[in-house]
């Protein structure tokens, strides 16, 4: 099987990283709960349109996007949850709703909460809604670059 974009390209980059399979889910939750991983830990990805730019927003998986918090920490103007008919082309080889949280290889911005850092690791889709790709948060910060800001709030199950 050939490489996927993302690991072929953490491995150019000599980063260390497990790939953790588990059954196929749809939530953050589910995906922590089956791959036996902290809800906190799980980095969910969500494509947003901000001021009609394509962005992902990316926050543990026990959280939701706080728009107010969003905007304020943007200045956008107008900011929107983007449709899957939106983005379902723009990652290719991923299934839809599964996309690793690296913008950079998307030519896309990525917004991270602040509370991601709380943690030494992170485990995020690998592009599938049954492997998730575990990593150093410092790695994924160093690699992606991408605006650390408050934007999330913690979700009540």
């Amino acid at each position: 099987m050939p490489l996927s974009k993302l690991e072929t390209y953490l491995r150019s980059q000599d980063v260390s990283f497990n790939k953790i399979v588990h059954h196929k889910t749809y939530t953050a939750q589910r995906t922590a709960a089956d791959a036996h991983i902290s809800g906190k830990e799980i980095a969910k990805t969500v494509i947003m349109k901000i001021d009609n730019q394509m962005s992902m927003v990316v926050l543990p998986g026990d959280m939701q996007i706080d728009i107010g918090l969003l905007k304020m920490a943007t200045g956008a103007k107008n900011i929107r949850l983007a449709t899957e008919m939106e983005f379902k082309d723009l990652f290719e080889n991923c299934e839809v709703g599964a996309m690793p949280p690296f913008g950079n290889l998307y030519d896309m911005p990525v917004y991270v909460a602040e509370a991601l850092r709380e943690d030494v690791f992170i485990a995020f889709n690998a592009g599938t809604h049954s492997m998730l790709i575990q990593m150093k948060y410092a790695d994924f910060e160093r690699l992606v670059k991408p605006h650390v800001m408050k934007l999330a709030y913690h979700a009540h199950y």
